[in-house]
C-alpha cells in the first residue's frame, strides 16, 4: 500500500519550528469553540492566535474564529513552551546536497514533542543552517547520543526511510550496563529475540507473548567488567536487527543488565528535564546506508564516548 503523502503547510517554519496542523470535524461548531473544547489548557492563547491571520486553512486562507467547522484542517504556530537550555553541539559527520549526518549529544531530543520544541536537534539545525527542508530519517531517543541522519532534499526522503523500514541499514551501539556478578558478562546470550510493544500513554515498552518483532545481537565490548563506587559494570556492543521503541533498553533490562543511568528501565523515575549530569550510557556508534542517489555504501561513525566507559585507570575485577 502506498504511503499517504504528508500535508504541506501553507505557513513557513518559524525559527526552525513547523506550524501545527489540526483536523476539523464536520459539525458546524465554530473553529474557536472547537479549539477551546479540544485544547482547554490553551484557551488563553486562542484570541492571540486569531489575530493577524495567525490561523489559516490548508489553502492559506485566514480562518476566522466564528467560521463553522466543515472538515479540512487549520494551521498555526503555537507559542513555544518554557524549555531548559540543552546541549547544542551537533558536529557534522557527513553532508552532501541530499544528506546530513550529525553527532547528537545526550539529552537533546531529535524532533519537537511535548515540552521540547526549540531545544531539539531538528529545530536547532534548521535555524542554524537556514534549511527548512531538513527532516530526520530515523528515530534516535532524547537520552541516546550518536549518529543521526537527516535528509536535506525532500525528493530523497522516502528512499532513505524505506531503507530503514526494510532493514537494509546497519546500526551498532555501545552501552555500559549494570552486572549482578562478574560472570554475567560472559554468560550473556549472543542475541535477544522477543516481541516488544508499547502502549499509548505509557512511558515504558515491554516484552509480551507473541511472534518475535525485535532482535538484538549482543557481544562484550571489553572482556572484563569493572567496579566503581556505584557498582559492577560491563561494556557491550549491540546490533539491533529491528527497530522497536526502546528495543535495546527493554532487551537489556529483560536480561537483568539494565543500561547505566537509564531513567525508564527497570523503573521510571522523575527527573529534572534540564539535568544532564547522569546521561543514559547508550551511544549510537555507527550507521550504514546506501546513498539514495548514487547507490554508494556509506558508513558514519560517532566521535563521542560514553562518560563511564573509558574512565582512565579504572579498577577492574
Amino acid at each position: 500500500m502506498p504511503r499517504r503523502r504528508r500535508p504541506v503547510s501553507p505557513l513557513l517554519a518559524r525559527d526552525g519550528v513547523d506550524a501545527v496542523r489540526v483536523r476539523l470535524p464536520e459539525t458546524g461548531e465554530s473553529v474557536r469553540s472547537y479549539l477551546m473544547r479540544r485544547f482547554p489548557r490553551s484557551a488563553g492563547e486562542a484570541a492571540e492566535l486569531f489575530r493577524g491571520d495567525g490561523v489559516v486553512y490548508d489553502d492559506g486562507a485566514p480562518a476566522l474564529p466564528a467560521d463553522p467547522c466543515r472538515g479540512g484542517a487549520i494551521w498555526y504556530h503555537r507559542p513555544l513552551p518554557d524549555e531548559p537550555e540543552l546541549p547544542h553541539d551537533l558536529p557534522v559527520l557527513y553532508e552532501d546536497p541530499w544528506l546530513l549526518v550529525v553527532d547528537k549529544p545526550h539529552g537533546l531530543p531529535t524532533t519537537p514533542r511535548g515540552r521540547f520544541v526549540a531545544q531539539t536537534a531538528l529545530t536547532i539545525l534548521r535555524h542554524r543552517r537556514e534549511e527548512q527542508d531538513l527532516a530526520p530519517a530515523h528515530r534516535l531517543d532524547r537520552d541516546t547520543a550518536g549518529t543521526l541522519l537527516l535528509t536535506r532534499d525532500p525528493a530523497v526522503r522516502g528512499a532513505v526511510q524505506r531503507q530503514f523500514q526494510a532493514r537494509r541499514t546497519t546500526k551498532t551501539y555501545e552501552a555500559v550496563v549494570a552486572l549482578p556478578s562478574p560472570e554475567t558478562l560472559q554468560r550473556l546470550p549472543p542475541s535477544r529475540e522477543s516481541r516488544i510493544e508499547k502502549t499509548r500513554g505509557r512511558l515504558q515498552a515491554g516484552e509480551i507473548d507473541g511472534p518475535v518483532n525485535a532482535v538484538t545481537r549482543i557481544e562484550p565490548l571489553e572482556p572484563r567488567p569493572w567496579t566503581d563506587a556505584d557498582g559492577l559494570w560491563g561494556a557491550l556492543r549491540l546490533t539491533p536487527l529491528t527497530g522497536q521503541t526502546h528495543q535495546l533498553r527493554v532487551h537489556l533490562d529483560a536480561l537483568g543488565v539494565p543500561i547505566r543511568w537509564d531513567p525508564l528501565y527497570p523503573v521510571a523515575r522523575e527527573r529534572d528535564p534540564g539535568d544532564l549530569s547522569r546521561p543514559l550510557q547508550l551511544l549510537a556508534r555507527s550507521l550504514g546506508i546506501r546513498h539514495p542517489v548514487t547507490g554508494e555504501p556509506l558508513e558514519f561513525t560517532s566521535g563521542r564516548t560514553l562518560a563511564t566507559l573509558w574512565e582512565p585507570h579504572r579498577p577492574s575485577t
